[in-house]
Order: structure tokens, then sequence, then C-alpha cells
């Protein structure tokens, strides 16, 4: 598979998402989840007019291109000038919302003086292995490619095929010289080619394509499937689309944001709209489940991929979903797909599919444990509804327990519990030694560094508080659930241990983690760097206040090492991940601590950084590339649009 780094705009429905570069190139097509399965190697579309070779859509010297969407919606518009033949298309893509199609309508208007003879080719390739090797079969109007586990299909609803190739197309397509006599073939990648015919000037023709995917089942139920599709109005279809998804975004809009009254207030509501586009384009609805992002990278040649769900990412965003009034969302995550998704010991591991089954990983993060439990009791703090603290209690204690556990190796915090030790001895004897510890070392938030992390051991504190909190909020109705018969004494005899680690906690940070000679805390005692997510201790753990005399050090230590010439910060000293750019994570983190303190100047600075380096389509990217201020890595991270929103919520909350 060759490799497609940018996702310039994204569309789907619950179950399908599909990504385009900003020529309007489909580079990927996932269903029926987000994360699992891609289908597609190429797609690639283009036309030969006259007697020319191939002109490609995506890419041709003459072509001239403009890209939106349909305002408030994931409808994408691709507009398309030849130049040479002076030939205007507008390629229009979106996934109805009640079936797994995705439909691609195209205008073609001939804005020159000559006719157009003209015929639109489709050259699709698709991802095959000896387990699942791909096939081709013509169908009327269009082709089904397919494996032993699905189908795809690609038709027109009235344009009847032209020719094909199922095999060899890849030597004569860019002629636009293909043919072949078989109806059905062996070959991963198809062409196929519809004639519209000649296009007098100032005329304009039309043609609509859908792709269809599904299980590879009985041939005539798929047959039958198809011909359902084409006898829909696609004019309906795309008219519904539309209304649900401006639909969506009024009864989402959950800060009640005013209509914009500047350039500035204009780009942060732009900003804001896309981001609630693109949360439920992340989201699996039947598990709750939350990919960090559409994937960028499957051959692993820069990074691990991102199209799974850590439960951390998915906590800070189902912060974001409450406050866009998603809560069903937010409720499906932590009492399905957290509640499936927990270990036997009440860890969570790295990274798991939005399906609940387990991603591929290299190590576990404590963080995302703990942030689990602290997520749970911020929903609550959002809903108030004490059912939700009853039905994930018994899920939350299992997560506290593993903590304690953790905490008490990792901090070589003595038992003196007999019953306790016994237990521990024999859980630790029954683990993997690691560094002369019996739990493996935790590696910290960006998953670059194993050890103890500050980061880390303020999401463990805040745990615990949570914890503290919901025994409070619950009282004495807790021994009263059903399958979790805890006696008073217990919880009380677990409160007091928490407390007690809590200190231990605070006391290890501050007897290890503040460098004097630096006058700042520093991320862990072994490198001594100055990192973002030192901020993470004051929010949003509240381990220290923001005013506290060693964090404002800490912020200055800041300022000093990660802040760059254009206004951006890195995550930590010496970042080498993708030539070390600023994050828009780093910069909202800032603006979130800025704004705590009360420092509304410095505040706005940090967060007009992100809104002046979203990318076109108002998504903001994991990285900024300093020299171009634009996105250079991982557009539509739903890490940085969750802390936008979160930061958004404070200033007009």
């Amino acid at each position: 598979m060759e490799n497609k780094y940018y996702n310039e705009a994204i569309i789907g429905n619950k179950n399908m998402l599909a990504t385009f570069t900003e020529k309007g190139e489909m580079q990927r097509i996932y269903f029926p989840s987000k994360d699992n399965r891609q289908y597609i190697d190429f797609f690639r579309t283009g036309v030969k007019i006259n007697n020319s070779d191939l002109i490609y859509l995506h890419q041709d010297i003459n072509n001239i291109y403009k890209q939106y969407y349909d305002t408030d919606t994931n409808i994408l518009n691709t507009e398309i000038t030849n130049t040479y033949f002076n030939l205007k298309i507008l390629q229009t893509d979106y996934v109805m919302m009640k079936e797994n199609v995705l439909v691609k309508k195209y205008i073609f208007l001939n804005d020159g003086k000559i006719d157009l003879d003209m015929k639109f080719y489709i050259h699709s390739q698709l991802l095959s292995n000896y387990n699942n090797q791909v096939g081709c079969k013509m169908i009327d109007g269009g082709m089904m490619q397919y494996a032993h586990d699905f189908s795809f299909s690609t038709f027109s609803k009235k344009d009847k095929l032209f020719k094909h190739q199922i095999n060899g197309s890849c030597e004569t397509i860019k002629r636009g010289e293909i043919y072949d006599k078989d109806y059905i073939g062996m070959s991963k990648d198809t062409s196929i080619c519809y004639d519209l015919g000649v296009i007098q000037p100032q005329e304009k023709k039309t043609l609509e394509i859908c792709i269809l995917i599904g299980e590879n089942r009985n041939l005539s139920e798929m047959e039958n499937e198809i011909e359902r599709i084409k006898k829909m109005d696609l004019n309906k279809e795309y008219t519904n689309t539309k209304a649900y998804w401006r639909k969506y975004v009024k009864t989402h809009n959950g800060l009640n944001l005013k209509d914009p009254q500047n350039s500035y207030e204009e780009k942060i509501y732009d900003i804001y709209k896309r981001s609630i586009l693109l949360f439920p384009l992340l989201t699996n609805p039947e598990t709750g489940g939350i990919i960090a992002s559409p994937e960028v990278d499957e051959n692993f040649t820069k990074c691990g991929r991102y199209a799974y769900c850590w439960t951390r990412d998915a906590v800070f965003i189902t912060k974001a979903l409450d406050i866009l009034k998603m809560e069903k969302e937010t409720e499906k995550f932590y009492k399905v797909f957290c509640k499936t998704t927990q270990s036997k010991n009440g860890m969570w591991e790295q990274r798991f599919y939005t399906d609940m089954k387990l991603a591929p990983c290299w190590g576990y993060q404590i963080d995302e444990t703990a942030s689990v439990v602290y997520g749970i009791y911020e929903h609550y703090q959002h809903t108030k509804a004490e059912k939700f603290l009853k039905d994930n209690l018994q899920m939350c204690e299992k997560a506290i327990d593993f903590l304690k556990r953790y905490i008490k190796d990792w901090l070589e915090i003595e038992e003196k519990d007999e019953h306790d030790k016994d237990k521990v001895k024999q859980e630790m004897e029954a683990s993997i030694h690691r560094q002369g510890h019996k739990y493996h070392a935790s590696y910290d938030l960006w998953e670059m560094c194993e050890g103890i992390h500050l980061y880390s051991l303020a999401s463990i504190y805040a745990a615990f508080e949570c914890m503290k909190k919901i025994y409070k909020i619950l009282g004495d109705k807790v021994s009263d659930f059903e399958n979790n018969r805890l006696k008073e004494g217990k919880i009380v005899k677990n409160e007091k241990e928490i407390e007690k680690l809590q200190i231990e906690i605070k006391k290890y940070i501050n007897q290890n983690m503040y460098d004097e000679e630096k006058k700042s805390y520093v991320r862990n005692p072994k490198d001594k760097k100055m990192d973002i997510s030192i901020i993470g201790a004051v929010t949003p753990f509240n381990l220290f206040g923001a005013k506290e005399k060693k964090i404002i050090n800490t912020i200055e230590r800041i300022n000093l090492s990660l802040r760059t010439y254009t206004g951006g910060y890195q995550r930590f000293e010496q970042d080498h991940y993708m030539n070390g750019n600023p994050w828009p994570i780093a910069n909202l983190w800032m603006t979130l601590y800025y704004l705590q303190t009360g420092e509304k100047k410095k505040a706005k600075e940090t967060f007009d950084f992100v809104v002046k380096t979203t990318g076109k389509h108002n998504f903001l990217g994991e990285q900024i590339d300093n020299s171009t201020l634009k996105p250079n890595w991982v557009l539509g991270l739903g890490w940085s649009h969750a802390m936008f929103i979160i930061v958004l919520e404070k200033l007009y909350g």
C-alpha cells in the first residue's frame, strides 16, 4: 500500500468513514467501523477528452482546485478546472445517513468554445492478501470487487458501462486504452469507463457514482441490493444528508455560541462547528469507542498509527462531548466500551479497536487507567446522575485497586496489612519482573519514555480523589448494589488507604520531581526535561494550585524552553518526533492554565496560535509547521478538537 499521510477532508456516517486529499482524491474508506477495515489501495478518477491521454482529476498540470464543505455539513465539494480544455468539474462526495453508500456526484461544464467528446474513467485497486484475495465481477452499470468477507460495488445510477478491464489495466489506463473480454477475473485492480458523449460549449452533464460496501453473501441478494440503491432518488438523499448534518450542528451547539461579529469570531465558530461534525465520525455508535484520528500511516513509516481508541484520549473527548450535549455517547463509552475492555486485574491496555478488541500495543500507560476513573466522575459532575456512578462503581474500584498496587510497587511503599500483603505478593509473583519492580514500567502519555512521570502520578492522584468523592456521593447506598455488597468498614478502610497514597504521591513528586537548580518541576526524575504535560498536575488533575510558587516557576521555565519563535509550544525538550513541531494541544494546555490564573492576555495569545494555524477546512492537526504555520501531521485529531472545546467552555460557557 502506498503512503498517504494527509487527510485534508473527512466525511462519513455512523458506520462509514472516508478521507480525501485537498484535490478530491479518495484515500481511504472504512466500514463497518471507523478503524477496521479499510478497503482501497487507490481509487482514481479521470477523463479522456477528444483524443487526449487520461486526465486524472486529482493530478494534472492544467488542473486548478478549490475545495469546501457545504455549510455545516460533512458533504465535501471539490471544484476542478482544467484550463487546457476549459472544462469545469464539480465533484460532490457524501455518505448517505441510512445506507452504507458513498455517493460521488460529478457535474461537467464545458466552459470553452469547442465540443468535448468525453469519457469518464475509474481505476480502483483494493487491498488484497493471500487470506482474503480480491476478485472482480462486472455488473450492470459498474463493477463488484469482492473477497471472502466483503463486497465493494461501484456503479452508476443510470449510465451504462462503455468498457472495462479487469486484468492489467495499470499498463494501459494512462492512455485511456482499456479493454477486456472477461466479465469476471482474479485481479485486485479494475478499470471501468463511462461514455458521457459530446458536451457542447456551455452545456452541462451529470454523472452519479455510488459505492456500496457490504458482506460477500448470496450473489442474487447482492445484485438485488445494488438494484435497490439504483432506484433511490439521489437528489433526495443529498437533501436529507444536508438537513441531517445541519440539524446535528444546531442540536449540539452546547455552548450556545452566537453568530460571529467579525472574522476572528467567525474562525473560532467555524472550528467549533467542524469539531461538532468531526466527533460522530470518530465514534463507534454501538460501543462508544472513539478513535484518535482517521488513519494516516498504515505502513508504520513515521508512527505507530492513529485509528485506535486510547482511553486517555477518549476521556478528554468525552469531556468535550458532554459540553456539546452528546451525553449519551459519553455514557456508552464508559458503560459499554470501558467495561468490556477492562482487564481482569483492573487496568486498561494501551489501545483498542472501537469494536472493543485489543489493538497492537507496545506497553501500557498507567494514566489511561487513572483517566477512566477521573472521566467517570467528571461525567457525573456534568449530569449529576447517581445511577451512572452506581453502574460504574465496580469498574472504578477494580481500577483503583490496580492503581494502588502499582503505586505501592513503584514508589516502594511497604504493605502493612497482612491480608493485602499476601494478595499483592501473589499477584506480583505471577507477573514479570522489570527494572527491579513487579509491575511493568509505564510509558508517559507521549508513549516515548518509560518510568515514573509527574503527569502519570497526577492522574493517579486525581483518580484517588474522584474515588473518594464517588463514595461520598453514594454514601451508604453503596452496600445496597447487587453484586457489589461492600461493607461500610471496607469502604472506610479503602478511603484511608487512598488518602495515605495521595500523601505519598505528593511527597514523592516534591522530593524527586522538583529541580532546585531549574526552580521548576520536571517530567520525571531520570531525564528531568521540561514537558507541557506537567501542567496536567494543575489542570485537569488539581494536584497543585495554579498560583503555587513552584508552579509559577515551572510555567516560566516552560516558556523559556518550550515556546517557539512563532508562539507555538512544543511537547517537551528535544522532541524529535516529526521534527519536534509545536502541538495545538500544548498551546491549549497553556491557555487553560492562564485562564485558571486569570491572565486573559496570555490566554488569548496561546489560544490565537491554535486559531490561526488550523487546516483549510478548520480541522485541528496534531502538529504545526513553524515555517508555514500550517498543520503538517494528522489532521482531525480528536484530542486537539476536544481541548479546543474545553477551552471554549472556559471562554464562553
